[in-house]
């Protein structure tokens, strides 16, 4: 058995050129069929080498080829679907005494 705490943990890798696409943020799960569907994979991309611009990229399930001890190796070949990521909510401020 595996969590999601410990698949965050690997680097997604293109099994294809070894680039490594970024970390794990999180798990689509299409709850008719009881399976995962996507994994949701947190990128940066940087201009100029300085600045850098946080985007998720949208990984079908069908598309993982192994899960490693370090690393998920998932296909490079097709387009996988990009969206920005949104700023996390801080729900420090929600407390009040």
């Amino acid at each position: 058995m595996i969590t999601l705490s410990s698949l965050q943990l690997k680097d997604i890798v293109y099994i294809e050129d070894g680039t490594k696409l970024g970390n794990l943020t999180d798990i689509e799960i299409n709850i008719d069929l009881g399976r995962i569907s996507n994994l949701v994979v947190a990128t940066k991309t940087k201009m100029f080498g300085v600045f850098g611009e946080s985007r998720e990229v949208i990984i079908p399930w069908e598309h993982v080829m192994k899960i490693g001890h370090d690393v998920i190796l998932v296909k490079k070949n097709g387009s996988f679907s990009t969206i920005p990521a949104l700023p996390k909510e801080d729900d420090s401020s929600a407390y009040s005494q």
